[in-house]
């Protein structure tokens, strides 16, 4: 999500400055006194108020009921109480509050901060290794800051127009809704996807909020139906997190699960999820397709792009391929969600309320390119019902 090798849509834009009743509350821990000189002088620049620092977790969670924060960073390394003892006594002591993990792009910090995000983080940003790529690292720094406004913003606006803390689920800083198209049962979709074709591949894109959200989704379609199809995810992520979040979803699961790797056969019952850094897309024909890796341009300001997946896949698969877009920042995956309809293909997109953020879905829906607009826990089965031939 925010290494240079893997940018994503928030690390190439500058976040705005807060509107009126949207400054946010942030509370700062990290045992680097480096590390939270600059993140309180960041977050002071863009006019947030950083309320208290802590270099440890039990600071943090004493801290808490004094300044009653609207988002946490929270560093996973640090002594006497570590991020991840504190989470969760940070949030039985503020449950709406929006707590983003930081670590380093290690191996073992992209499996904690992953089951940080079950625990109910809200989302992770990968530091740089030292305190002097802390200082240099731009890409660190735009990331944070829009994470910080993001998840923030909708808990200070509450709180501005109330004079206290409301709190807020991951989500519930969304706009108003579009109208949806709910399902039936069996979930009945569109004219314009009704081809008669059965699919033969699952896809998934998601940014972020998705780890939890593709687990679910997983889950909810079963085992037993995720054997029939090859699966093919791809997450904003940078490299390291790539492979331990597929190695996550394959013990969710009981599938095997893994990166892509370049010319690797489609077989199904696998899950296929793109290394951070690279482009996944599709090669060969119908009959032998092929996973293509490249490290071509970004797209969306993304690599992994949603986009370059979605079209290799309408391009081979026509309206046998089968789509869903989870929440996510910004709008990739719509470029490819049209290539995906116009050759038949169902895509189905993320409600706002269920979304962290509303953003890759949510363009999907405004562009007319959903067949059906579901609740996260709603889309496991709509999709089982559609691999298995319930949905058509």
């Amino acid at each position: 999500m925010m290494a240079a090798t893997a940018p994503t849509f928030a690390s190439t834009h500058a976040a705005p400055p807060p509107l009126a009743g949207q400054r946010v509350r942030v509370l700062i821990a990290d045992d680097s006194a480096v590390v939270r000189g600059l993140v309180a002088r960041w977050i002071g620049e863009a006019g947030h108020e950083v309320v208290a620092t802590a270099a440890n977790g039990r600071i943090a969670v004493e801290a808490m009921a004094r300044h009653d924060p609207d988002v946490i960073l929270l560093d996973i390394d640090m002594p006497e109480l570590d991020g991840t003892q504190a989470l969760p006594l940070l949030l039985a002591k503020s449950p709406g509050v929006q707590v983003i993990m930081m670590s380093t792009l290690t191996t073992r910090n992209a499996d904690i901060s992953l089951r940080c995000l079950a625990l109910g983080a809200v989302d992770y940003i990968p530091k740089p290794e030292s305190n002097r790529g802390v200082t240099t690292s731009d890409a660190f720094r735009t990331d944070l800051i829009e994470r910080v406004r993001l998840f923030g913003s909708a808990r200070a606006r509450k709180r501005g127009a109330s004079g206290a803390p409301i709190p807020v689920s991951p989500g519930s800083h969304a706009p108003a809704p579009v109208s949806a198209l709910r399902p039936t049962a069996p979930l009945v979709l569109r004219p314009k996807a009704r081809t008669g074709v059965a699919p033969r591949v699952l896809l998934i894109g998601a940014s972020t909020g998705g780890p939890r959200a593709v687990g679910e989704v997983l889950e909810k379609i079963g085992s037993a139906t995720l054997r029939q199809f090859p699966v093919l995810i791809v997450q904003h992520m940078p490299p390291v997190f790539t492979a331990v979040f597929a190695e996550h979803l394959g013990v969710r699961t009981g599938l095997l699960a893994a990166e892509g790797k370049a010319d690797e056969r489609l077989q199904p019952g696998r899950i296929y999820v793109a290394p951070g850094g690279r482009h996944m897309g599709l090669g060969g024909s119908r009959q032998d397709v092929t996973i293509r890796l490249h490290d071509g341009p970004v797209v969306n300001f993304c690599r992994p792009a949603v986009d370059v997946l979605f079209q290799d896949a309408a391009a081979i698969f026509g309206a046998a391929a089968l789509a869903v877009v989870l929440t996510g920042m910004g709008s990739d995956g719509t470029g490819g969600a049209r290539a995906l309809t116009e050759a038949g293909a169902a895509v189905l997109a993320q409600d706002e309320a269920t979304s962290t953020v509303w953003g890759m879905p949510g363009s999907i829906a405004k562009a007319g390119l959903a067949q059906a607009i579901l609740p996260l826990g709603e889309i496991g089965p709509a999709l089982r019902n559609l691999l298995t031939g319930q949905g058509a």
